[in-house]
């Protein structure tokens, strides 16, 4: 069926077969997946494409497109397996005209191929329109029914449709038109199904969405013509299949069945019948349907890179993926590894379509393992959590909020199954109390890291309590274990496990054996695996378990180092005392994330003095799971140029894979390491010495320059092993703190690519708007809206994450834009006003008083025109008056110096204004205002009177 559909256009029809996008978006940080076919050309539609590029070579195109609809505007997610027709993953056929073929050549393909190639019923199809809308001003689309009429198509199966359901838009702005869709009766037998179409019955299904770009959204709201037409179509596979396969449900096509038949292979359970709703009541069809669907998504994602994550698109994957292991634990009772035991069947489906599944196939099994290890075990956890909340429960009552953010904050549950988990034993989540929760983590981490600093106070020991812990000889916390981690073969992390005893604990600023259930606390341990906030690097986060007690989670909200003690800030969920024992476990995908950015900042560091030259000095830093802040001293501005190869040094270094030596070395050997890089704070002794590239043996050698051409630095932080999984730095924010200080803030891995992506697609944008100001224009509201465009395009410019150096250049060309626009506005002005004032001067020739209506476009317009009248004819006031189509009328007048002081311009446009319910205001020479149209003759001679009163 795929194939058909794109050899029927490429062959018969002469379009250009393109491979699908990957699902992560190229340059649009609106979006989290690619949702449609026609992302990937959007800028063709919005006209930002080069056009030089390659994409704005095409005119007609087709192809197949994987797609995502979970998290964001388009999502699927929670609707997935409770019906036979949602989906995360689909793929949406298409076939696009830019700028070439229109409505008539749009239909007759799509009846041809949907009668001729697939052979379906003519009298199963029903064809939809759009009906017009009188308070768009948009008359029905009568030009596609007669297209249809055409075909052939009975008038009983084209049916017109509102606004709703067939006009078509991208977003709030921008390109837009009527579509055309197309629907199928699956019952067929010679009936008349009109009735039932766009009606939500599932025996009648919109299968086809023909668009016709023709006109533009603008800010206002308003709709302009587009000055070229596109086609943009999409069809959706599965129900397409559905159809050609004659089934009702898109489960039971052969893009679904070999991988439900390895489900019920994996799990030795019933098999898939296809019930939905009360008559699936245990469940087991939806998880089928889940976890089929899930399994397709995750294949496909992670081919593309999209890796189960923390934010952004790997987050929601992370939640699809944790959404199909608890279905196949606890609905299928599947053993572990049924998810990834998938990956080979899902590839057998798809792989010939998409050939990036079959080079990744074993990498995908892996990644979704791992993913399911983690997550089952804190299934199980949190599971046991809830079970033992809810018999200490009283009746009727809420469920805790606490112990709910603690399990969706600390072991990563999403919130919908922890609903879920509840909802089956008939228990309510407290709600109001959660958003609470949710609300104050989003203002802590919105503060900036000083206000940080300051909320972690009260877990900082002071001087009192170190005193008698030193006095009652409790030893200092051994934090080695922080640094004990290793590469696995596939090159992933590998953090080994802590175990450790409860020495102490720490409330209200004074040292306790014990603290209860609900309470915050500091903990002191006697060993720990958790960085604590120094060196600039955010503390680790986790939570602490009771050993043997499995539903015993402690959460970990934040670390500190207070003379040699380690104080983990906790919530304790039940009794804590001195001499417990507890696990320790590391959020591990936050401390990655933190050392990819450490080790960055510590290149960072080595390129801009390798670029700026050796003085330049390092004056703090601050890195975070999400990104790194370094500050350093400089005495000249950075140029575009030495950003770009700051940028350059780290990714040379990065390619290059480098091996990160850590090792500990008595302080005052460090010291002398020539080109040592080290801030100013105090150190510990020994000290720990992070050299990229090179053995820390061979720096410490007497005389050597080998620190010279690298990075060395002192630092306790955690680091990558190896500079490759960095993949990529991008400096996104560069700006003077203080003169000779400046501040840069970077971002790595995928942050970095996705700031690239961004950067290049609004570059395009600039060259676009560019290009058409250079074409020149002789309409004035044509070069404004340039102009507005040019605003709007300065607002995102600076306030979207792309590289910096790329930032000041597009705000160069886009100051110069601006200038450019302005001053043809101006021009176009001052010609517009000479013409208008010409033509006045003509018409009341040496008269002392002009009072006339004539049409401008703007205040701006009118004004000119009022000033090259006086001009012209000194011994002249004027007054002007001009009706807009909006039924505001712009009033303007000047006052000769002659008449001064008895007649004054700003009572004169007061008086006048007033008649039309409007304001005015200006000095005693020039004033202006407006009012409404209904009262402009009442003005006018209000205008003429007031005046002869005073001269």
């Amino acid at each position: 069926v795929r194939a058909a559909f794109l050899r029927f256009f490429e062959q018969r029809h002469g379009h250009r077969r393109l491979p699908s996008a990957p699902v992560r978006p190229r340059g649009d940080p609106r979006l989290l997946f690619v949702n449609a076919g026609m992302n990937q050309f959007k800028p063709v539609f919005l006209g930002t494409v080069h056009p030089r590029s390659e994409l704005a070579q095409h005119r007609r195109v087709v192809n197949c497109q994987k797609c995502v609809r979970a998290g964001g505007k388009h999502n699927d997610l929670e609707d997935v397996g409770r019906d036979t027709s949602h989906h995360t993953f689909f793929e949406m056929l298409g076939n696009w005209s830019f700028g070439d073929y229109f409505k008539k050549e749009a239909c007759s393909m799509a009846w041809e191929l949907l009668t001729e190639v697939y052979k379906i019923p003519k009298d199963r199809l029903y064809v939809t329109y759009f009906g017009g809308d009188s308070s768009l001003g948009l008359s029905a689309d009568e030009e596609c029914r007669d297209v249809w009429l055409r075909l052939g198509v009975p008038a009983s199966h084209v049916l017109p449709f509102s606004l709703k359901d067939n006009f078509w838009e991208m977003g709030d702005t921008g390109p837009c038109g009527p579509c055309t869709e197309i629907h199928y009766d699956h019952v067929g037998g010679g009936r008349n199904a009109a009735a039932l179409v766009n009606q939500g019955s599932p025996d009648v299904v919109e299968i086809w969405n023909l668009v016709f770009m023709q006109y533009n959204r603008e800010v206002e709201g308003n709709l302009l013509p587009l000055p070229q037409h596109h086609v943009d179509t999409g069809m959706g596979l599965e129900r397409l299949v559905t159809v050609l396969q004659n089934k009702r449900s898109n489960y039971d096509t052969d893009l679904f069945t070999p991988i439900l038949d390895a489900i019920h292979k994996g799990c030795g359970g019933p098999r898939y019948q296809g019930l939905v709703g009360r008559a699936d009541a245990s469940g087991v069809d939806t998880a089928y349907r889940v976890v089929a669907d899930h399994a397709r998504t995750l294949c496909v994602c992670i081919a593309d890179g999209v890796y189960p994550g923390l934010s952004g698109a790997e987050l929601v994957l992370r939640r699809i993926l944790r959404r199909a292991v608890r279905f196949c634990s606890e609905v299928l009772h599947a053993p572990p590894g049924l998810l990834a035991s998938l990956v080979p069947t899902v590839v057998d489906v798809l792989g010939d379509a998409y050939p990036e599944l079959r080079k990744n196939t074993d990498q995908i099994a892996d990644i979704i393992n791992e993913n399911e290890a983690a997550f089952l075990s804190s299934l199980e956890r949190g599971r046991r959590v809830i079970e033992r909340t809810v018999q200490h429960m009283e009746p009727s009552t809420d469920f805790p909020a606490e112990v709910a953010w603690s399990l969706y904050g600390n072991l990563g549950f999403p919130l919908d199954l922890i609903d879920l988990m509840l909802e089956e034993k008939g228990i309510r989540l407290d709600s109001a109390a959660f958003d609470e929760l949710a609300l104050e983590d989003a203002r802590r981490k919105a503060r900036d890291p000083q206000a940080g600093q300051l909320e972690g106070a009260d877990w900082r020991l002071d001087v009192h309590s170190l005193a008698q812990l030193q006095s009652n000889n409790v030893p200092v916390t051994d934090d080695s274990p922080k640094y004990a981690y290793t590469l696995g073969q596939r090159g992933q992390y590998e953090f080994s496990p802590c175990q450790a005893t409860v020495l102490m604990l720490y409330r209200n600023q004074s040292l306790q054996k014990e603290v209860g259930a609900g309470q915050h606390c500091g903990v002191i341990l006697d060993r720990t695996n958790f960085y604590a906030e120094q060196g600039g690097q955010a503390s680790d986060r986790g939570y602490l378990m009771l050993l043997g007690q499995q539903d015993m989670l402690f959460p970990v909200k934040s670390v500190h180092l207070c003379g040699g003690y380690v104080v983990h800030e906790v919530t304790a969920v039940e009794m804590l005392r001195a001499g417990d024992q507890v696990q320790l476990f590391v959020d591990e995908a936050q401390r990655l994330a933190c050392m990819t950015n450490h080790t960055a900042a510590h290149l960072l560091n080595f390129a801009l003095r390798h670029v700026l030259g050796d003085n330049t000095e390092q004056r703090g830093s601050h890195v975070t799971a999400e990104r790194l802040r370094f500050d350093f001293n400089t005495k000249d501005p950075v140029t575009i140029e030495q950003l770009q190869q700051v940028e350059r040094v780290v990714q040379e270094v990065i390619n290059r894979n480098e091996v990160v030596h850590m090792a500990e070395v008595p302080l005052a050997l460090a010291r002398r390491v020539q080109g040592l890089r080290s801030v100013d704070e105090e150190y510990p002794d020994p000290v720990r010495i992070v050299s990229l590239g090179v053995p820390v043996e061979s720096v410490l050698i007497h005389n050597s320059e080998a620190a010279m051409h690298t990075s060395v630095e002192l630092c306790c932080g955690t680091h990558l092993l190896r500079t490759g999984v960095m993949e990529d730095l991008a400096i996104i924010s560069e700006r003077q703190l203080a003169k000779g200080i400046s501040r840069v803030i970077a971002v790595t891995g995928g942050q970095a690519k996705q700031a690239r992506e961004v950067g290049q697609c609004l570059a395009m944008e600039v060259d676009s708007v560019s290009i058409r100001m250079k074409q020149g224009s002789t309409s004035i509201p044509d070069v404004q809206h340039l102009s507005k465009e040019v605003g709007q395009l300065t607002q995102v410019v600076a306030n979207t994450a792309m590289p910096q150096w790329q930032r000041k250049e597009l705000q160069t060309t886009l100051k110069a834009l601006q200038r450019t626009a302005n001053t043809a506005i101006k021009k176009l002005e001052i010609q517009q006003a000479a013409e208008k004032a010409h033509s006045l001067l003509a018409k009341h020739c040496n008269q002392p008083l002009i009072i006339d209506t004539v049409p401008a476009d703007s205040a701006s317009i009118l004004m000119k025109v009022v000033n090259q009248l006086c001009g012209k004819s000194p011994g002249t006031s004027v007054l002007l008056l001009s009706p807009q189509a909006s039924g505001e009328v712009l009033c303007a007048c000047q006052v000769s110096k002659n008449c001064l002081p008895i007649f004054s311009a700003a009572d004169w446009a007061a008086a006048v204004c007033t008649q039309m319910e409007g304001k005015a205001g200006g000095s005693c020479v020039v004033a202006k205002g407006s009012g409404n149209a209904k009262g402009m003759q009442r003005a006018l001679t209000t205008a003429m009177e007031f005046a002869q009163s005073k001269l």
